[in-house]
């Protein structure tokens, strides 16, 4: 865009730490562009209008003005539509930044306006390289021992802003007294809380992390993602729960149990509290990946919804009626219904679906685990009904 001349509006979505707000002060000055910055979390529509005034001014006077706006997800949708005529008429190159998905906090005629540019975390070479900068500008190097300073690249967790920060601390703690040991850091560094946000993208990702590590019965990885939303402080009965939709979801009949060992788990932990209960929730993550699976249960009944949704109309069939009444009964209610448990083999034929339906097959097991045992016989009934005509 800048090798073109022509700098669209931009929304930089990633995490804390990852330069947003520099990228938008280089963007400005290689565009030769003024800067405006204004934050969404100090800021409202009074603010933003004096910013829009003043860029007026400036483009009249032939200068092209770059808005930057942090946190701009914090905007609610009335405030971004106002700056879509302002874009709109060029009067401000709109930067936006966000740790939110844009696709959810920001209205859709201001997305289509702008390109989503995602950053991601600092992986280590290049909080490394942060290191290094910041020693040459101190013109001093980090008094650290090489498994310490690993540390303290650890400890940023991809935040580059933080990681300054702690060089400053380490820089001004131990200044001449020699080399550091990890041991020494440790004790001198407060761990960060771990990075996960439990209203955010990071509540749904690792959720579905940990859902996914289970479905391919990787309970290690499922271990990791548990103990990483657990040290979050995402609430363990939303975890409870999510893991009690699994044991139908994922596996079903395949290990019938796999429901009531969910369950006990988040009986045990609403018992128990934190952080006994947590190890119930960890048993019950590592019995849920370690089961046999199958999603029979999940498919069929998603089969049977849209199937009901578009049949809402249809009666069942006159033997599956209750007849409470002789008035009903002579209506045809009950008539030619036979009671199974008095058939040989305990399954009458019947069908139960309305006769405009015919047959159609909702639930197909799976050869997996105790469910593999139903395939067989679920298949000699259908056979039976199907024998039978009703």
């Amino acid at each position: 865009m800048l090798a073109s001349g022509r700098l669209s509006s931009l929304i930089l979505w990633g995490p804390p730490g990852t330069g947003k707000t520099t990228i938008a002060r280089l963007l400005a000055d290689a565009a030769g562009l003024r800067f405006e910055a204004v934050s969404a979390v100090f800021s409202g529509v009074a603010d933003l209008r004096k910013v829009f005034a003043r860029a007026e001014v400036e483009r009249d006077a032939g200068r092209a003005t770059l808005l930057f706006v942090d946190e701009i997800h914090r905007f609610n949708r009335a405030q971004q539509d106002s700056f879509l005529p302002y874009v709109e008429a060029g009067v401000v190159t709109l930067v936006g930044a966000t740790t939110e998905n844009p696709s959810f906090e920001l209205n859709g005629a201001l997305l289509s306006r702008a390109r989503v540019m995602v950053l991601r975390a600092l992986d280590g070479t290049a909080l490394e390289g942060l290191l290094a900068r910041a020693e040459a500008l101190e013109d001093r190097a980090l008094p650290l021992e090489a498994d310490a300073r690993s540390l303290l690249i650890d400890y940023a967790q991809g935040d580059g802003r933080h990681l300054l920060g702690l060089t400053e601390e380490v820089l001004a703690a131990f200044d001449g007294s020699g080399k550091v040991s990890r041991e020494t850091l440790a004790g001198f560094l407060q761990r960060r809380a771990p990075a996960y946000d439990k209203a955010g993208d990071g509540h749904y990702d690792l959720i579905s992390a940990l859902h996914k590590s289970v479905r391919a019965s990787d309970p290690d990885a499922a271990l990791y993602w548990l103990a990483r939303m657990l040290a979050g402080g995402e609430d363990p009965l939303f975890i409870a729960r999510r893991l009690i939709r699994m044991a139908s979801e994922d596996i079903g009949l395949a290990d019938p149990t796999a429901l009531r060992v969910t369950l006990a788990a988040r009986d045990a932990y609403a018992t128990l509290g934190s952080p006994e209960g947590e190890l119930a929730l960890a048993q019950a993550v590592t019995h849920l990946a370690c089961c046999p699976k199958s999603n029979a249960i999940y498919t069929g009944y998603k089969a049977a919804m849209r199937l009901a949704a578009d049949t809402g109309h249809l009666a069942p069939p006159a033997h599956f009626r209750n007849a409470p009444t002789s008035l009903m009964k002579s209506l045809g209610a009950g008539a030619g219904y036979a009671y199974d448990h008095d058939v040989a083999g305990g399954v009458s034929g019947l069908s139960g679906f309305p006769p405009e339906l015919g047959r159609p097959v909702l639930y197909q097991p799976r050869d997996a685990g105790a469910e593999g045992r139903v395939v067989d016989k679920l298949a000699a009934w259908r056979k039976l009904r199907d024998e039978t005509g009703r």
